[in-house]
Order: structure tokens, then C-alpha cells, then sequence
């Protein structure tokens, strides 16, 4: 290929677009857990703090093992660029069997200490009840997600971001469906489940989606579901770029679990009204994350072609559309700016907290969208040492360092979103100028 010719806006936007809707599919299914759990008529502040840590949870394990998605897509992409898929026919395979394997060896590790895992969280009485019963039936669909998230990362390494749109659409339908049926019940037919109702309608929406991206894969892909073979010669870098994917993972999501334990800790307004936010601030992330999504699959191909002006102008286009989609989502919150917090709660005290810290979620989204694109392009350069120093940097000498002084300044949650907007600040900064100043250097390696 042409190694200067600008990625066209129609191909990045065929590829971005069922990328933002099966991304915004899963923080979707978060938002409307929220809204359903922070409206039923019992408990509801504790069952939406309990949903809110529990998920967190969740969510840290399946981001830190999902983290192989990056890593395999980037992979398979690369050897689409060099034309040369019949030498990883094997690969997916070996990484999905590695995959299910630690996903079922983390649920047995964490269902043993259920309870001592969310006490870490500050949880106590009925959250802490409440956690641990939503958390044990939700991490049945953990071996689920993972096979999903590997499945989901091989179609974008091949360039096809529909089919793991039409997987996130079915699923998100399915949990939205069931999220009403099981929480609420049917008055004289079914009783309401309450948080457990939540939890079952994840886990079953997680294995309708399962079913189906193991057919797709089986009908879709070149690649085989089992591999007896001798172990691929590309395994050792995939496990590589894995390892230092968790590490980054991991480090996120220490931010991650302080701002809600530190919610947690100044009450349980604080904890609920922290889960509104960051639902909301996901479900934003993952919109603009459909053009990281096109950064991720994109490079990968690129660097296999050798193509470094194409590169640079994709990154450059990335990030404007990225920041005129987070400008667009912001401006809409400003002007909806009262009626979004009534969606997931009628309690007052909840409110209060929600709207004095909203607009600092707001505001930060060009920004994230920065941050986000360079995740993408970096992944799919499959630079993860880059990835992971930037957010260990960013975690312990951004958000930690901000969150303690605030926490000392007494400032509650508007400290945990200026922590978050500082966490975000080195993210986007150290990407931005190593790849400013390492372009020629990476597309060497």
C-alpha cells in the first residue's frame, strides 16, 4: 500500500460506528442495572451502592484478563497487513483455552472470599450483604465474558467491527429485558429478586452472547476453536503483551477501587451518587472509544504494511473526531444537565451530592478522549510497555498524590473527580509526546 495515503473518513467511520454501538452496549447494560436497582421501592441507596462495588469488581477482572483482546487483535491485524493469516490459524485457540482457564480459576479464588474482598471496599451492614450476594451469582458469567472479549478481539484484528456489535446488541437487549422482568417481578407471577434479579439477568445475557460469538467464530474466522499442536511460535510474545497489559490493568483499577472505597468510606450517598458518575462517565468513554477501537485495529495493520505517514495522519484524524464526539456528548449534558440524575435516583441526599460533582465529570471528556485514541493506536502498535508504564505513572504520581490531598482538604467526591481529571491529564500528556517524539522508531521495531 501507499505508505503516506490518509485512512479515508468512510473506512474509519464503517469500522468506528458498529465499534461505538457494540462498545456503548456494555457500560449501557451498567447505566440501566443502575437506574432499575437506584428506583426499586427497598433499600434502594444500599442496593445501588452494592451493585456500584460489586461491579467495580467485576469490571476489574474482566478488564485485567480482557486485556488479551488488545492483544490479540493487534496480533492477527499485524499478520492481516503482511498478508500472512494462515501462520496464526492456531493462535486464538491456545489464547482462548488460556483465557477460560483463569477466568474459572478467579472465580473460585474470589467466591472463597467474597465477604473479605468487599469489607477492602469499606463495605458494611446491607451493602456489604448485598455486594456479596450480587457477586456471587454475577461471576458465573465470568468464564462468558472472557470468551466473549477473546472472540470480540480476533474479529477486530481481521478488521470487522460488526459482528462483535451485532454479539454486544443481542446481549445488551437480552440484560435490559430481564434487568425489568427479574428486579421488579410480575405482580401474582414472579417475585422481585431485588439485586439478585440484576445479577441473573447479567449472567444470562452474558451467555446468550457467549453462545453466539462461539458460532460466529466457528462460521466467521479462519481459525480453529481447539489446537493439540505444539504450543504457536507467536504465544510467548501474545502472553508478553498480556502480562504487561494486566500490570496496566491492574494499576487502573487501583484508582479505580480507592475512589470507591474512599466514596464508600464518607457515606452511602457518597458511594451511590460515585456509581452514577462513573456509569455515566464509562458509558461516555466507550462512545469515544469506538474511534480507539478504529486506532487499535487500524496501526496494527499499518505497522505490518510499514505505512508511517498513514499513521500519523490516522492519529491525528482519530483524536479530532474523538474530541468533536466528547464536545457534542458534553453539551448535551450541560443542557440536560437536571433531568440526568433523576433517571437512576429519587433520593435528594443522593442528588445532592450527584449534581455538586456532575459537571466535573462533564467537562473532562475532550480531554479522556485524547487519552483514549493514543490507548488505541498504542495497542494496536502492541508498544504495551508504553501503555503500562503511563498508567502506573499516572496512578501513583497523578491520582493518588490528588486524591490524598484531597481527601485531607475534606473535599469528598469533587476530590475524587479532580483526582480522576489528574489521573486522565498524565495519561494523555506522556502518550501524546512519546509518540510525537518515537513514531519512526516504533514502526521499526
Amino acid at each position: 500500500m501507499n505508505t503516506t495515503q490518509r485512512v479515508g473518513f468512510k473506512h474509519i467511520n464503517r469500522l468506528a460506528i458498529p465499534s461505538i454501538i457494540a462498545g456503548i452496549s456494555e457500560p449501557l447494560l451498567s447505566i440501566v442495572d443502575t437506574a432499575v436497582i437506584g428506583n426499586v421501592e427497598v433499600n434502594a441507596i444500599e442496593a445501588l451502592a452494592a451493585v456500584g462495588i460489586a461491579g467495580s469488581f467485576i469490571s476489574a477482572i474482566v478488564w485485567v484478563i480482557g486485556q488479551t483482546r488488545a492483544a490479540i487483535s493487534a496480533i492477527v491485524a499485524e499478520y492481516v497487513g503482511k498478508e500472512k493469516l494462515d501462520k496464526i490459524i492456531s493462535l486464538p485457540a491456545q489464547m482462548i483455552a488460556i483465557n477460560i482457564t483463569l477466568s474459572i480459576v478467579l472465580y473460585l479464588m474470589t467466591t472463597l472470599f467474597t465477604k473479605e474482598i468487599f469489607e477492602l471496599y469499606n463495605a458494611s451492614d446491607l451493602v456489604l450483604d448485598y455486594s456479596v450476594r450480587y457477586y456471587e451469582i454475577r461471576a458465573l458469567g465470568l468464564p462468558f465474558s472472557i470468551f466473549v472479549f477473546t472472540v470480540m478481539g480476533v474479529f477486530t484484528g481481521l478488521q470487522n467491527t460488526l459482528i462483535p456489535m451485532l454479539i454486544s446488541i443481542s446481549g445488551a437487549l437480552v440484560n435490559v429485558g430481564l434487568d425489568f422482568l427479574l428486579v421488579y417481578g410480575i405482580v401474582g407471577i414472579l417475585e422481585p429478586m431485588h439485586v439478585e434479579g440484576a445479577a441473573y439477568a447479567s449472567v444470562i445475557a452474558q451467555g446468550v452472547m457467549a453462545l453466539l460469538a462461539l458460532v460466529f467464530y466457528l462460521k466467521k474466522t479462519p481459525f480453529k476453536l481447539f489446537s493439540f499442536t505444539s504450543v504457536h511460535f507467536e504465544i510467548k510474545k501474545l502472553i508478553l503483551v498480556s502480562i504487561n497489559l494486566f500490570v496496566r490493568a491492574l494499576a487502573l483499577h487501583i484508582a479505580l477501587y480507592l475512589a470507591n472505597s474512599y466514596a464508600t468510606d464518607y457515606g452511602k450517598e457518597y458511594i451511590a451518587a460515585q456509581t452514577i458518575c462513573f456509569q455515566i462517565w464509562l458509558f461516555f468513554a466507550f462512545v469515544v472509544d469506538g474511534y480507539a477501537s478504529v486506532g487499535s485495529i487500524i496501526s496494527g495493520k499499518l505497522k505490518g504494511a510499514g505505512a508511517i505517514g498513514s499513521l500519523k495522519y490516522l492519529v491525528k484524524d482519530l483524536n479530532k473526531y474523538g474530541v468533536i464526539v466528547a464536545s457534542f456528548l458534553m453539551c448535551l449534558c450541560f443542557v440536560y444537565y437536571n433531568k440526568i440524575g433523576v433517571i437512576f435516583t429519587t433520593d435528594p441526599k443522593v442528588l445532592d451530592v450527584f449534581y455538586s460533582v456532575f459537571w466535573i465529570v462533564i467537562v473532562t471528556q475532550p480531554l479522556n478522549a485524547v487519552a483514549f485514541v493514543y490507548d488505541g493506536i498504542f495497542k494496536g502498535l502492541a508498544e504495551v510497555i508504553v501503555l503500562r508504564n503511563t498508567v502506573v505513572i499516572a496512578t501513583f504520581l497523578g491520582f493518588v498524590p490528588a486524591l490524598l490531598i484531597s481527601d485531607y482538604f475534606d473535599l469528598k467526591l469533587t476530590g475524587i473527580w479532580m483526582a480522576f481529571t489528574v489521573w486522565m491529564l498524565f495519561r494523555s500528556g506522556i502518550l501524546f509526546v512519546y509518540f510525537r517524539n518515537n513514531v519512526e522508531v516504533i514502526l521499526k521495531r
